[in-house]
């Protein structure tokens, strides 16, 4: 007896062509589940209970039909709000913003749609994906799936959140500087950055081309089930990659015997507590005892945060043309102040900055050519409490060369609260993160938080006659 809420997206589809469980059964079992932790946990921004039924009942028939969209048709998915979704508002986390339901659908919303996936709602972001931790004025706190003392993190912490407690096993969040990889890090769940342009976007975002689009799943498998929807250029985004692409479940199995792996416990500049870089380190020897050759070797570039904080200019800017003056006063306090600050930068410096920026992506590129892989921790420190930021210098260089890189979970600190491993791929080698992912997870296996919560509806997972 279990919850259809805590199976996969790979386990879903599995019974639903046995019809041992429907659409309906997921969607039902996923709704009352969000319904039952809302309140303690906030994952959701909006839910739109009514819509998800109906589509529900639209891939119960096709299923019975044997006329399924996809290999995800029928499966609870959510997005974060970031993303417009039709008939939906896309509130951003800000009051700033309005409560108008949106047109069009976002590439992804449509790539959803258009696969049968059950469309659920819109997950908590923190305000304009701005600061590392999803406590906004317009939607409340949302609170760590392990501990309701501490942070999801952000800016996709809703989305993070959602996934750790069976939400719905599909999530799609996005990732400007680590907002796919540092929530999913402090929630136990695997997060994924895909390579830049791999999954189109529109409108375009604050932080331009440092913004990925990517999974947050309980499995690698989901993860690469969703990037085979997600995946492939739209007409709105002229910096996506050419489709239909691949299949990236292929050689999800093909282990990492024989790949040349490098391992960086600080990257050269950060500091690490102790608990972090030892556990980080005994996740690194699994791949050594898996057939990889692992060096510890520092890929030799200094902390990019100079970089970062001049390319925010162009974001402030683009945030500022967004909100009319009358609605600025709305914005968090913080923020204005950041995008104050960041606005002083100059144009020569931005110019500057994109050519050190150049030269990162160029000396990861020659590193790449001797390393399949690069290992680092996610956080340099525990798992922060609400009110606080995560300590995460391992993250944002990677959305600076726009490389494919995810978060792992791998066990617990001593406060029993969620480690992480970050794999970073060389450019466009979106395979290679998530197979060396897929080996850490067969070898090291993680549960998932049981929050306290109402009794709910078991289902047994026999044969049951199609609607």
């Amino acid at each position: 007896m279990t919850s259809p809420a805590d199976l996969s997206a790979t386990e879903l589809v599995r019974h639903y062509r046995r019809r041992t469980l429907s659409p309906l059964d997921a969607t039902q079992a996923v709704l009352a589940r969000i319904d039952a932790t809302q309140a303690q946990y906030n994952a959701y921004r909006v839910v739109d209970a009514e819509g998800a039924l109906a589509q529900a009942r639209a891939a119960e028939q096709r299923w019975a039909r044997g006329e399924p969209l996809s290999d995800i048709d029928g499966v609870p998915a959510a997005l974060k709000d970031l993303l417009h979704v039709r008939g939906l508002p896309t509130r951003k986390g800000s009051l700033a913003t309005l409560d108008t339901p949106q047109a069009e659908d976002s590439p992804a919303a449509a790539r959803l749609r258009e696969a049968g996936a059950v469309l659920l709602g819109k997950t908590n972001t923190a305000e304009f994906g701005w600061q590392g931790a999803t406590e906004t004025a317009l939607a409340g706190i949302t609170r760590n799936p392990w501990s309701t003392a501490h942070s999801p993190s952000g800016s996709s912490g809703g989305a993070a959140v959602a996934a750790a407690l069976g939400l719905g096993p599909l999530q799609v969040a996005t990732d400007g500087g680590g907002s796919i990889r540092v929530p999913a890090a402090v929630c136990g769940v695997f997060g994924f950055k895909p390579s830049y342009g791999r999954v189109p976007g529109y409108p375009p975002a604050h932080n331009g081309d440092l913004f990925h689009i990517g999974p947050i799943t309980r499995r690698v498998e989901d993860a690469a089930l969703l990037l085979n929807v997600l995946q492939g250029d739209d007409v709105r985004d002229w910096t996506s990659l050419p489709g239909p692409g691949r299949d990236w479940r292929i050689g999800l199995e093909d282990g990492v015997r024989g790949l040349t792996i490098a391992y960086s416990a600080t990257l050269g500049y950060a500091e690490v507590a102790p608990e972090i870089a030892a556990r980080v380190a005994e996740a690194v020897d699994v791949f050594r005892q898996l057939g990889a050759r692992v060096e510890e070797v520092d890929p030799g570039f200094a902390d990019p945060r100079p970089i970062l904080d001049a390319l925010a200019a162009e974001r402030a800017i683009r945030l500022q043309r967004e909100i009319t003056p009358e609605r600025w006063r709305l914005v968090d306090a913080d923020i204005r102040a950041a995008v104050e600050q960041a606005s002083r930068h100059t144009l020569a410096e931005v110019i500057t900055a994109q050519t050190a920026r150049q030269e990162l992506a160029i000396g990861l590129r020659r590193f790449h050519a001797r390393y399949d892989l690069l290992l680092t921790p996610v956080l340099a420190d525990g798992v922060p409490l609400l009110g606080q930021r995560a300590s995460a210098p391992f993250v944002a260089p990677f959305n600076l060369t726009q490389q494919p890189a995810a978060a792992m979970p791998i066990g617990f600190d001593a406060a029993g609260l969620p480690l992480a491993l970050q794999l970073v791929g060389p450019p466009y080698r979106d395979d290679l993160v998530l197979r060396a992912a897929r080996a850490l997870e067969g070898a090291s296996p993680q549960p998932f938080p049981a929050p306290q919560q109402p009794a709910e509806r078991c289902f047994s997972l026999r044969a049951r006659n199609s609607k």
